[in-house]
């Protein structure tokens, strides 16, 4: 079987490729490098052993689409492609429906007349919006704050819609929490273009000494240190939880043909508590300051996880000192992300 993997050059999909042809799938990547770098592809390749098939294309071109589909045979898409950062997201709005929702739109479109009828979506925890009990179950109340995670609700209540219409469709919906981490090899991590949007870029780029300090928005937040509280996960137990969905789904044991599961360890990890940690794995100084809190964060947000368990026979192995640990190996071997590696 021959899997299309959307967004495949970015931080999660490179991971995904990974697992997916050591799995013994076919793979075709489709990405536009508008966040990515061609040279993850090489990278992939290099740690596999195996030739990667990409495709330079843009998910809103359904046409293309439907074009990559045939010529490649693929039988399932696992859907990454997609624009992400929240702060951005509130600026520009309309990039995101259009490049999010539209985007899928398109896809779900080309994927009907040529005849696939299996995905994977990369969703988010945001979808729950302010938690309103803890751990966060899959029957949860969604309600995003903020517009990429109402484009995710939009896309999730659309895969839906089409699953209803018609039982040979078959979706799997992966809420992640955190990922962090990367490869054990270090030669694919996350490699943010301009100003990173989460954590833990944010922290290596002070033990680099590319930052001076990392500012800590809020410390009085009901929690143990008074700090924000995240699940946060480790790439490659996140890439498997795909590949168990995949399964999964082409094995028609899912309990119906659309369903939402939770892909985090289950474990809340404060924002100091992840400073010690990769202190810890780099033995930098982690400088830091607090600032105040940043509209829309919420104090706590972890996962129950017993559905993935349950569904996907899955569970995440790795703890915060490998993620920590992982990461680090990325930034010393590429202290300048896919643009020049260490010697």
């Amino acid at each position: 079987m021959t899997v299309l993997i959307t967004g495949g050059a970015g931080y999660i999909g490179s991971h995904c490729c990974v697992a997916f042809q050591q799995a013994g799938y076919d793979i075709v990547v489709l990405d536009n490098l508008s966040n990515a770098s061609s040279a993850s592809l090489e990278r992939i390749a290099a740690i596999t052993g195996q030739k990667i098939a990409h495709e330079i294309a843009d998910i809103r071109d359904q046409a293309r689409l439907e074009q990559i589909l045939r010529d490649y045979n693929c039988t399932a898409v696992v859907h990454f492609a997609g624009l992400k950062a929240v702060g951005e997201s509130t600026k520009l709005p309309l990039v995101y429906y259009e490049n999010n929702v539209v985007g899928t739109h398109r896809l779900l479109s080309a994927m009907a007349n040529c005849g696939v009828r299996q995905m994977i979506f990369s969703s988010s925890a945001t979808v729950y919006g302010e938690p309103q009990f803890l751990p966060l179950t899959e029957d949860h109340p969604t309600s995003a704050v903020n517009p990429y995670g109402r484009t995710k609700l939009v896309i999730e209540d659309m895969l839906r819609d089409v699953a209803a219409s018609d039982p040979a469709w078959r979706f799997g919906i992966l809420r992640y929490f955190n990922p962090v981490g990367a490869h054990h090899s270090g030669q694919i991590g996350e490699n943010p273009l301009g100003i990173p949007n989460n954590l833990m870029p944010f922290i290596t780029q002070v033990a680099d000494g590319r930052r001076e300090k990392l500012s800590v928005f809020g410390n009085d937040y009901d929690t143990r240190d008074g700090t924000g509280v995240r699940d946060y996960i480790h790439v490659t137990d996140l890439v498997e939880g795909h590949l168990r969905a995949h399964e999964v789904l082409a094995s028609g044991s899912a309990p119906s043909n659309c369903f939402a599961v939770n892909l985090g360890t289950g474990n809340g990890y404060s924002v100091l508590e992840m400073v010690k940690a990769f202190e810890r794995a780099s033995n930098k100084e982690i400088r830091f300051s607090f600032a105040p809190r940043r509209d829309g964060d919420v104090a706590e947000c972890y996962a129950n996880t017993d559905q993935a368990e349950k569904l996907l026979d899955w569970k995440a192995e790795h703890d915060l000192d490998a993620m920590c640990r992982d990461t680090w190996n990325w930034v010393c071997k590429n202290p300048r992300g896919y643009e020049t590696t260490a010697s």
